[in-house]
């Protein structure tokens, strides 16, 4: 059986003056990209330049909205927020992508939620609805990129939405299937060889591997590299690599 995977990147994460990541290489690599909305970064200006570069390339493009939190990065998790806050500033980010992308002649396919506000939405039912219920309010034919086993998952097909189950390559896992805290050692990986062999084993597993080695059983479409990880392009180059070698065909998730 031909196993199929996504390789996707979280870019266009710059604002004005001021990169982060190297984006032009990131899409030669990866087959998806999430676009930050000017929310935790990103500008129009950077939102056109990504659409129409990744329109070029054939890459497949998705909104990535997060806290309105520039000096954080989006990280800082920003509590009382309620539900139709929370729908408001999703929608906005995602139909500002889109608006851009239009000028650059290339289409929105997936949403998925950035740093902080994906974390809360794990595990908070309540956040994770709103987002989803965003989503489908702006095009029911959006896909939801969530990580599976969360209230993220548990909302994408409580709402309808077609759910694309990602996994990172960069990022420790703890036993719950939950990523472990950048706040704690370990949590961001960056090896690339390890990387590498590990993104196989889940893709090729199709399951989660905790740090603690424990597999927990999930469907895999897709697959981050952060682009803002120190080396991230040469960690995306390497994952290719290895599932080239593997027999593992990667290519937009929207192809399959």
């Amino acid at each position: 059986m031909t196993i199929e995977v996504d390789i996707n990147s979280d870019i266009g994460e710059g604002f004005g003056a001021w990169t982060m990541g190297d984006d032009e290489a990131m899409l030669d690599v990866a087959t998806s990209v999430n676009v930050a909305c000017g929310f935790h970064a990103g500008d129009p200006d950077i939102m056109r330049r990504i659409a129409l570069r990744a329109r070029e390339r054939g890459v497949t493009i998705g909104a990535h909205p997060g806290y309105r939190d520039l000096a954080g990065f989006g990280r800082r998790q920003i509590t009382g927020l309620n539900a139709n806050e929370i729908e408001n500033l999703v929608a906005y980010q995602i139909g500002a992508l889109c608006a851009v992308a239009s000028l650059a002649g290339h289409k929105v396919t997936h949403v998925k939620a950035h740093g902080a506000l994906s974390n809360a939405a794990c595990t908070d039912t309540m956040i994770a609805n709103a987002i989803a219920a965003a989503i489908k309010a702006v095009d029911r034919n959006l896909a939801f990129m969530v990580l599976p086993l969360t209230e993220l998952a548990r909302a994408a097909e409580w709402i309808g939405l077609r759910p694309i189950n990602e996994i990172y390559a960069d990022r420790a896992y703890q036993d719950d299937a939950q990523l472990i805290s950048r706040s704690q050692p370990g949590a961001v990986l960056h090896d690339a060889d390890e990387i590498a062999a590990r993104a196989i084993r889940m893709v090729t597993e199709q399951a989660i591997i905790t740090a603690s080695g424990k597999t927990i059983a999930t469907s895999v479409d897709s697959i981050c590299v952060h682009g803002d990880t120190p080396g991230a392009v040469a960690i995306a180059m390497a994952v290719r690599t290895a599932f080239a070698a593997a027999g593992v065909t990667v290519r937009p998730f929207s192809a399959a």
